[in-house]
């Protein structure tokens, strides 16, 4: 498998820490998906959802996976797939953002949570009928005394 870059994100995050943990943390965070010039026409029709789904690769992420981590969420360790955490197997991380505008080949976004130049892989339209099942349970998160509002990124996942 090979993926490359589609364009980059770009945000007023210079480092993990300190950050939003997930869009929801902190809706108000501006951001700026930029395509590359050959991928602008892509964004064709996308002005007509109110989100978009971002793909994208944790650069800023340790290269070590371990397969049981500490989420921010949690004081417990948790397997990594039961987890949101940016240290992963394969660096791929996921965004669910509103759509503010789209110009050329930028989309300004809002409730971003990605390190400044993150490289993008991917957009994908939100669809609720889609992407929000009925019956979703949260596993672990559900007793979690945190809040996704409440917690900002820390050191824990740094190089």
């Amino acid at each position: 498998m090979h993926y490359e870059s589609i364009g980059k994100i770009r945000t007023p995050f210079e480092s993990p820490d300190g950050m939003p943990i997930q869009p929801v943390g902190d809706a108000a965070v501006e951001g700026i998906v930029e395509l590359e010039k050959a991928y602008a026409d892509g964004l064709k029709d996308l002005d007509g959802f109110t989100h978009c789904i971002l793909l994208y690769h944790f650069h800023e992420s340790d290269d070590a996976a371990p397969l049981e981590v500490e989420p921010f969420l949690d004081d417990e360790p948790r397997g990594v797939f039961a987890t949101r955490a940016p240290q992963r197997p394969n660096p791929i991380g996921l965004s669910v953002v509103e759509i503010e505008s789209i110009t050329d080949r930028n989309v300004t976004v809002n409730g971003i949570d990605v390190v400044d130049q993150t490289p993008l892989l991917d957009i994908k339209p939100f669809v609720p009928d889609f992407d929000v099942p009925s019956d979703a349970d949260t596993g672990w998160l559900t007793a979690s005394k945190s809040t996704i509002q409440s917690k900002q990124a820390d050191d824990r996942f740094l190089r």
